[in-house]
């Protein structure tokens, strides 16, 4: 059997597509093409059966055929860029199709492949790890203009903005140089209602959630909150009306873990101790949302009680924290201060 090539150095597992070679080294004879030992990837082209289909190895094999190479686009864009909510997978498990675009019709229909006819400039694209990908402003603004909904576009310029793959500034640039093109609309209503602060998926459901679906004032995601006499970092909730001083935290299904359930329970302690009224969100609440929204209720109308009280907590940070809310300011930290200031996000 042929020895398949490797991709590339930085992308180790992921095997390059071997047309036919009469030698059977480079790439299967035409008889062993059709052996079950064999696995077709596109039209022409094979891998070793026992080659696992990661979603890297799927994204190479989508790009790969005999004309021009097209570029790979969307979720799998950013996943390649190093976007670590990208997985190339719905939420019911199932995998997405990887979003290509090609510049011709001559192309053939193939199995996990969605082909695109959009255009993407020469400048908005480049080759990262042998890969000919879109820019990820490209990719998240293709992802949000066909969205099905403008939450689910909310949800991927927030998690490219988790890895600082893009900002808002960079995303309302995007657009503006898109205005004619499909789905724009839908795109900048939902970049209205983006964050750069957002640490998960659930979160950004939650955030909505509580803003603009249930007429409220939109909170924010993981602003820290200060001990307003001393300094001291009390908490960092996942969400947070600074105004009324109501808090939001998802809790998922890791949160059922011992060691993680004491920690929320001496979190949400603490919390009422600086006279903050903590409400929780669980996965169920995304199915069926009114039980979330009658905590959130009855957790802003105690908030109300305490107003005209002095306040022992603040989100205004003192001189020495190193802030880390905005795409900005995640991007000016060294390396040594990704790792310190950034271990503790989920995912």
């Amino acid at each position: 059997m042929f020895v398949p090539e490797p991709w590339h150095p930085a992308r180790p597992g992921v095997f390059r597509p071997a047309g036919i070679d009469a030698t059977g080294q480079r790439g299967p004879t035409r008889s062993q093409s059709q052996r079950k030992a064999v696995r077709r990837t596109s039209y022409g082209f094979y891998l070793p059966g026992d080659i696992d289909r990661t979603t890297e190895q799927r994204i190479v094999e989508a790009a790969h055929n005999r004309s021009d190479p097209p570029v790979v686009t969307g979720w799998a864009s950013l996943h390649w860029h190093g976007g670590r909510w990208f997985t190339g997978r719905a939420p019911d498990g199932s995998e997405l199709p990887v979003q290509v675009v090609v510049g011709t019709r001559d192309f053939r229909p193939r199995p996990g492949v969605a082909w695109s006819g959009e255009s993407i400039r020469p400048d908005q694209r480049s080759v990262v790890d042998g890969l000919l990908v879109a820019h990820p402003a490209a990719a998240v603004s293709f992802l949000m203009r066909y969205a099905g909904s403008e939450r689910e576009a909310v949800r991927v310029v927030d998690m490219a903005a988790y890895d600082d793959l893009v900002s808002l500034e960079e995303m309302q640039a995007q657009l503006t140089g898109q205005s004619s093109w499909t789905g724009v609309p839908q795109a900048r209503r939902a970049l209205a209602w983006a964050s750069e602060g957002a640490w998960s998926p659930p979160e950004v459901d939650m955030r909505l959630l509580w803003g603009p679906l249930s007429g409220r004032a939109m909170p924010e995601a993981n602003v820290p909150v200060f001990d307003r006499a001393t300094g001291a970092h009390v908490a960092t909730p996942d969400l947070i009306d600074p105004v009324l001083g109501v808090c939001g935290e998802y809790e998922g299904a890791v949160h059922l873990d011992r060691a993680t359930r004491n920690h929320d329970v001496r979190r949400e302690g603490l919390l009422r101790a600086y006279d903050l009224e903590p409400v929780t969100m669980v996965a169920d609440d995304r199915h069926d949302q009114r039980h979330f929204l009658a905590r959130l209720e009855d957790g802003c109308a105690r908030a109300r009680l305490r107003r005209g009280r002095p306040r022992r907590w603040t989100t205004d940070p003192p001189s020495w924290w190193v802030p880390t809310t905005t795409v900005a300011q995640r991007r000016a930290l060294t390396p040594d201060q990704r790792q310190r200031f950034l271990r503790y996000r989920a995912g």
